[in-house]
């Protein structure tokens, strides 16, 4: 029997996908699954048949050509170490086990240490794209061990997007750093679509625009600089018709967004750092809020506020809407390569920022026409301290500054709650600051702890009694 020259365990829609993209590009692939109708389905798929679908992990490991390369697509936790405990005995040294799913980095870096004590390699690996990207295309950023990543980068290159004949995969740097930069592009999403929701809040509650005028406004914001997967998508989210009812889709589902935690991984790993990711957090702490349904509802009957309406040229108000949503995203991509930029400082991943931003122009959820112009920014200088220092994006920011003031400014006044738009707009006037008031907050914890504090008119560190004049 002709061997398999990859494997897959877990034949879920993320690891069938996969499997019948690399299919589709030649590759012989061998799957299998806890599940006997998974195994069933994936013995029976529709493309070339060049796979094989394994009851039993002995037949699975026997058919894969030596040395093994298998891919795990199983949930985060528990279930990728029970994966690795059926199957590490039984591996060779030189095989090669993949991570594809959404694992938090620090588990990649003690699996990639306890594996390769063993002589196996390993990867972690992001994936990104979803179902029609994992079949189609997506971006994909492997960590692991330098030779582990070579003996898979044909395979990866081959199925993954491409953007300019460049396929949308890199190796990132060694053990977790794979999965770290996921869960950035994870963290950078969550603030996307926060950003995008809010958008729609403004135009929608505070503007009135209707479902075919926000299609209009978004598919017209789409073909500009805003250009984007989530940009396109929503603009075809506000067209789509409820069968049964006739109406639109959109204004059927509940207002409740969850979340996997891959957004919340970032905000912790920020903190851990000392890295500031105000608007990553303002969008993880709305999806939140946003669970607090029965509460909401009961504290709307109870809390006041001011009418939700924006009485305003709607042309003039949907322009600034537009602008200061490219600066706030902007912000949210700075927030994101900076936290990356410690990571790679902290965890010494060796990242390459302008080979990041190149993977995710295709295949990825935040794919977006100005990752071009991150691409170039991090090309033209590898060092550079935060996106908004780059002169290009400096620029576009002290042109879009004003618009982001105003929509702020609007929204509190009508009572639309812009957790995203806001702190994206305070980390701006944050860092652009010279001085900020944290004196005053040094000086009190000397005063009630004397932790002490610093001088800018001489060296050292001091402390006062404060109570004795």
């Amino acid at each position: 029997m002709e061997k398999a020259n990859f494997g897959f365990v877990g034949l879920g829609i993320m690891g069938s996908m996969l499997a019948l993209n690399m299919e589709r590009h030649g590759y012989r692939v061998a799957g299998y699954d806890l599940d006997a109708d998974k195994i069933k389905a994936f013995g029976t798929g529709s493309l070339s048949r060049d796979r094989v679908a394994c009851a039993r992990v002995e037949d699975f490991l026997g058919v894969l050509e030596l040395p093994r390369r298998i891919m795990m697509m199983v949930p985060a936790g528990k279930p990728v170490d029970d994966v690795i405990a059926s199957l590490r005995d039984a591996l060779k040294p030189g095989d090669l086990l993949i991570d594809g799913g959404n694992t938090h980095f620090m588990d990649t870096e003690r699996r990639s240490k306890e594996l390769e004590a063993r002589g196996i390699a390993y990867i972690g690996t992001g994936v990104s794209g979803g179902e029609y990207g994992a079949l189609w295309g997506p971006s994909i950023m492997p960590g692991g061990q330098p030779e582990a990543w070579e003996t898979v980068k044909p395979i990866f290159e081959a199925i993954s997007a491409r953007v300019d004949d460049e396929p949308c995969v890199a190796y990132m740097g060694p053990r977790g750093a794979g999965h770290y930069v996921k869960m950035v592009h994870n963290g950078i999403e969550y603030c996307d679509m926060q950003l995008i929701a809010e958008t729609y809040d403004i135009l929608k509650r505070g503007l009135g625009l209707d479902n075919a005028h926000l299609h209009e406004v978004f598919s017209e914001w789409n073909g500009r600089e805003l250009e984007s997967y989530l940009v396109e998508i929503t603009a075809n989210i506000f067209t789509r018709t409820d069968p049964d009812t006739g109406g639109k889709l959109i204004d059927l589902i509940i207002d409740e967004a969850q979340q996997k935690g891959t957004g919340k991984w970032a905000s912790q790993n920020a903190f851990d750092l000392g890295a500031p990711t105000p608007t990553i957090n303002a969008a993880v702490e709305s999806r939140i809020v946003s669970a607090y349904r029965d509460e909401r509802s009961a504290a709307a009957k109870v809390l006041t506020g001011p009418e939700v309406h924006i009485d305003a040229d709607p042309q003039m108000i949907t322009s600034w809407v537009r602008d200061a949503l490219y600066a706030a995203k902007v912000c949210s991509y700075a927030q994101g390569f900076d936290l990356m930029r410690l990571a790679d400082k902290e965890y010494r991943y060796t990242l390459n920022f302008s080979e990041i931003a190149r993977i995710w122009r295709g295949g990825c959820i935040i794919r977006a026409r100005f990752l071009n112009d991150i691409r170039r920014a991090y090309k033209h200088n590898p060092s550079l301290p935060n996106l908004m220092m780059d002169p290009e994006f400096a620029g576009e920011m002290n042109e879009r500054q004003l618009s982001l003031r105003k929509v702020v400014a609007l929204a509190a006044g009508s009572g639309i709650p812009v957790a995203a738009f806001s702190s994206a707009l305070a980390y701006y006037d944050s860092y652009r600051s010279e001085r900020l008031p944290a004196n005053l907050i040094q000086a009190q914890r000397d005063y009630f702890g004397a932790h002490t504090y610093r001088r800018i008119d001489r060296p050292g560190t001091f402390h006062t009694e404060w109570m004795i004049e």
